[in-house]
């Protein structure tokens, strides 16, 4: 393994701090920036049929990429992996502006996605060299603070662009903002590196971009453009499984394999990883139903949803922050373990609101499940950083980075599955007398809901539909909080965390 480690002066970390904040907010808000342009992109480039791809591309590219880049930041260094991920990011950004047809703009989007995936690895993994576990808890929740601003930056910027200008700077807008962030780094950061002749393991790479990328390729275009028992699912998901064969296989006789066997076989890093999966996929209930509950059910307009559902990103960083002290005095598990607890009476408290829930109480809601997440996600990953030397920390870094991403494609098919089963189910209980004023499909909720006067006997049921709907989602949430916290137990109660320049190990 490497002998590595960064050496920036400590007046720097600051601006090399801003620089990495710059670097998150550019795969932060690439998301939010064009979900609010879509429209004005159809009009301009056609291909309707195709816009999910616009996002499902950037996904997959992001995710199957994190940990590569995790296992090429130890073998070359942070600085040159983030240098080069965050250039691949702006050049696909260029191209994606300058896209002539939708099939252009997919695979442009594509590129962008392999930058972001570099950023995403590699930032966090920076984070944990240059700060101490006492300092990293602050620092983790700055840099969770960039996806509440993307939250609510993105769609006005992009709303603004498409409406102003045009669509095509929601993407150039993201060169001075990785420009300044490369000029932060390339001039702050320093890397001293004392290393063998790395021997890059090309075989188990290519073998899981491809397993990775059949995996959330199938679960993402599952029951969406192809049912779920179709044979071309089978088809994608035995691939995936034959890939993740061969990559075991590999990565067995790999002197330096991209994805490691003690990965497995350290309780502190698989209950982590699993524990990262279910917040993953808890957070995507909220992340995409909500918004359409407060609008359809409660009637609040676009931007009040949307910030109702920002309070999650209110409540992740200032617990991000004030979880140092907890687990500095109860460790790292037990830390998660009360994160996680807090998640689960958020799903809880949804369902034990009064009805019609009072906005106010959602928005709390809200906060306190991104209060949950920043006391489970911050603790686990300082901890997993804090048990291997700087030579594993992109591998580690990155297969946490990694599990977090995987449940939310996992949470996304999941939840949309519950959702749309269980207005269908309702759909098709609706009364005699409402016959041809409820929609036989889910597809035309919405439309016939806009469409029904205001205080109609449709429009209530449908509203009452779109509500018992949405309570399905909380119960599942409630139900995958709960294994969440099982998995954690797979976790010892004290870390055994390093002191990497003595060279002792010591427990949290």
């Amino acid at each position: 393994m490497s002998d590595t480690f960064p050496a920036p002066a400590p007046a720097h970390r600051g601006w090399i701090l801003a620089g990495l904040m710059a670097m998150m907010m550019l795969a932060a808000m690439d998301t939010t920036i064009v979900s609010t342009a879509i429209p004005q992109i159809v009009g301009d480039l056609g291909g309707l049929a195709l816009v999910s791809w616009v996002f499902s591309i950037y996904l997959v590219a992001q995710t199957v990429t994190i940990p590569i880049y995790g296992k090429l930041s130890d073998l070359f260094g942070r600085k040159p992996v983030l240098i080069w991920g965050t250039v691949i990011f702006l050049l696909g950004s260029v191209a994606c502006a300058a896209a002539w047809n939708m099939h252009a703009l997919i695979v442009f989007r594509g590129l962008q996605g392999l930058g972001a995936g570099a950023i995403m690895a590699t930032v966090m993994t920076l984070a944990g060299d240059l700060y101490s576990v006492e300092e990293r808890g602050p620092v983790q929740g700055w840099l969770s603070s960039v996806w509440g601003m993307a939250a609510i930056v993105g769609p006005v910027l992009g709303g603004a662009f498409a409406e102003y200008v045009s669509w095509r700077w929601i993407f150039l807008v993201n060169l001075p903002i990785g420009v300044l962030a490369l000029a932060l780094i390339g001039r702050h950061l320093h890397e001293r590196l004392h290393q063998r002749t790395p021997r890059i393991d090309v075989a188990g790479a290519a073998l899981l971009f491809v397993a990775l990328g059949l995996l959330i390729f199938g679960v993402l275009e599952g029951g969406q453009t192809w049912p779920w028992a179709s044979w071309q699912i089978v088809l994608v998901f035995a691939l995936a499984l034959l890939a993740l064969l061969a990559l075991a296989a590999v990565e067995r006789r790999a002197p330096e394999p991209v994805m490691p066997g003690w990965l497995w076989r350290r309780r502190v890093l698989v209950g982590s990883n699993l524990a990262c999966i279910g917040m993953g996929l808890v957070m995507m209930a909220p992340s995409i139903f909500l918004p359409t509950f407060l609008q359809s059910v409660q009637g609040l307009g676009a931007i009040a949803a949307g910030l109702v559902l920002a309070g999650i990103s209110l409540g992740w960083p200032v617990s991000s922050t004030l979880s140092v002290p907890v687990y500095l005095r109860l460790g790292f598990r037990d830390t998660a373990v009360l994160g996680g607890a807090l998640i689960l009476l958020a799903s809880l408290a949804f369902l034990w609101m009064p009805r019609p829930q009072p906005v106010a109480l959602v928005l709390l809601d809200q906060v306190a499940l991104g209060a949950g997440f920043g006391l489970l996600s911050t603790p686990l990953l300082v901890g997993m950083q804090s048990v291997v030397d700087w030579g594993r920390r992109g591998v580690v870094t990155g297969s946490n980075m990694f599990a977090r991403y995987l449940g939310q494609s996992l949470g996304a098919a999941l939840f949309g599955a519950i959702f749309n089963a269980s207005l269908g189910a309702r759909l098709a209980q609706a009364p005699a007398a409402l016959q041809g004023q409820v929609p036989a499909h889910v597809d035309g909720v919405i439309g016939a809901l806009q469409a029904a006067p205001p205080g109609s006997a449709a429009a209530a049921y449908l509203r009452a539909a779109l509500g018992g709907a949405t309570d399905d989602l909380y119960v599942g949430m409630s139900v995958l909080a709960v294994l969440m916290l099982l998995v954690l137990f797979i976790a010892p109660r004290r870390f055994p965390v390093l002191q990497e320049r003595a060279g002792n190990a010591v427990t949290s």
